[in-house]
């Protein structure tokens, strides 16, 4: 039996195959178990993560709750700011008609009045100094 030179390459082939084979079952080996610990992980998010979606089901609910409390009592504060309007616009309205209708004469008598006080003053201090004027 003679080996030639195409079994002697083919024998490398399959040594170089061997090794190849065998250096790469090590990091084939650590992939495998990364994959484990994946799945492992996946599993516990699935499992975890449905309390806390239900948590925050209800989180969601009452806040929508709370949101439309608060959307009442804006739009209750939004009829008060009106009426308060409309109220201040009428006491500004009354104000004027007043000042209008009761402005007018009110100061014409208080200057009346106040004319009228000063004249009366005015002749008792004329008395008084014309009784000065005599006794000197």
């Amino acid at each position: 039996m003679q080996v030639g030179l195409g079994d002697i390459a083919a024998i490398i082939a399959a040594v170089a195959f061997c090794v190849l084979v065998g250096v790469s079952f090590v990091p084939l080996f650590k992939l495998g178990r990364v994959l484990e610990e994946l799945r492992l992980a996946v599993r516990d998010i699935g499992t975890e993560s449905v309390p806390i979606l239900t948590e925050l089901k209800g989180t969601v609910t009452a806040t929508n709750t709370e949101i439309e409390k608060l959307s009442i009592v804006t739009e209750d504060a939004a009829k008060v700011s009106a009426n308060a309007a409309v109220v201040s616009e009428n006491a500004a309205q009354l104000a004027t008609l007043f000042s209008a209708t009761l402005g007018g004469p009110l100061v014409k008598t208080a200057a009346m009045s106040y004319g009228v006080r000063q004249a009366l003053r005015g002749r008792g201090r004329t008395k008084a100094k014309r009784s000065r004027a005599a006794k000197v």
